[in-house]
């Protein structure tokens, strides 16, 4: 099995699971955003160092694979919006590669990060697939163009591509720093640090939040799925919850229920209301989400305090 960005956050979970599950597991990674600290009790895996805008990376990583997990992607909005050229260089070109990879060597399925944002101002809700709207980032854009660029493959060289849309991941590991760093690992670091973080917007913003052990399990149901041609499908617990909200469940774990937290402007890109529709998730892969969002971030509490006794980490599997 080959996992592409698998030194990331998303990424390094699903090495673990692949590995859990006794898979031979080869990862592409050039470390730009990933970590090798991330795939620390995951070294039975070949790390690999490379970047997919590379085809002749990309042809050599894939071979003697069987499936590919494509994670290797710029995933933030803001960022983006910075930079489109190297947000569209990676996130289209790379998988260009890939999808030309794996037709050369002739790989059975690739399963590949999509992304909630395809539904852009789609004001449907709960978003369903088949519904979407004009993208509102170049990020947005990006996974758009992915899904059609699998859509034409599938066509045109028989292969087999699965899109799994991913709503709001979170779990241990996710990166706490930089600007473009996601809503949960924020919201931790600065109440454990005694702190209160930063909501940009008034809070009333929902969002679908998925625990990254249910997204692991998506993937692996989706590789071997009886599906063919191309086929995008949403990743997501069904539930909405606002940011406020999660917000205060944040602090409950952390111990500071008072501290309020501070409110920014909206980011440009940002979306106001995602829930997913998850039906064709369970009718083509037998794929429901299992863990709350309450479970989730305790999960990440104790990951974090462990992390903060220097102990080593432990089985995703088994929740600890």
């Amino acid at each position: 099995m080959l996992v592409t960005g698998g030194a990331g956050f998303i990424g390094s979970h699903l090495v673990r699971g692949l590995l859990d599950a006794g898979a031979e597991v080869r990862i592409l990674d050039d470390l730009s955003t990933g970590k090798r600290e991330n795939l620390a009790g995951a070294e039975a895996a070949e790390l690999l160092l490379g970047d997919i805008r590379d085809l002749a990376t990309c042809e050599r990583a894939c071979k003697g694979v069987s499936v590919i997990f494509h994670e290797a992607a710029i995933c933030s909005v803001p960022r983006s919006m910075d930079d489109p050229a190297t947000t569209v260089a990676i996130n289209v070109g790379g998988t260009a590669n890939i999808f030309a990879a794996a037709r050369k060597l002739s790989i059975s399925r690739v399963v590949y990060a999509s992304s909630s944002s395809v539904f852009g101002d789609c004001s449907a809700l709960p978003q369903s697939e088949g519904e979407e709207g004009t993208p509102q980032s170049i990020y947005a854009l990006t996974k758009h163009m992915d899904e059609e660029l699998a859509d034409s493959y599938a066509r045109a060289f028989g292969l087999s591509l699965v899109g799994l849309r991913y709503f709001n991941v979170f779990g241990p590991r996710q990166d706490p720093n930089g600007p473009y760093a996601a809503v949960v690992p924020r919201f931790f670091e600065a109440y454990r640090a005694g702190g209160a973080p930063t909501i940009f917007g008034d809070g009333n913003q929902t969002r679908d939040f998925i625990d990254v052990r249910d997204v692991v399990r998506a993937n692996l149901l989706a590789a071997v799925a009886p599906i063919e041609g191309a086929l995008a499908l949403n990743v997501a617990s069904g539930r909405p919850t606002s940011v406020a909200e999660l917000a205060a469940a944040i602090a409950r774990i952390c111990g500071y229920p008072g501290r309020l937290p501070l409110h920014g402007p909206l980011r440009t890109g940002d979306i106001l209301h995602s829930i997913a529709d998850t039906a064709q998730a369970e009718k083509h892969l037998g794929f429901r989400a299992e863990r709350g969002l309450e479970e989730g971030l305790a999960h990440i509490e104790f990951h974090l305090q462990h992390a903060a006794r220097g102990e080593g980490p432990r089985s995703e599997a088994h929740g600890g």
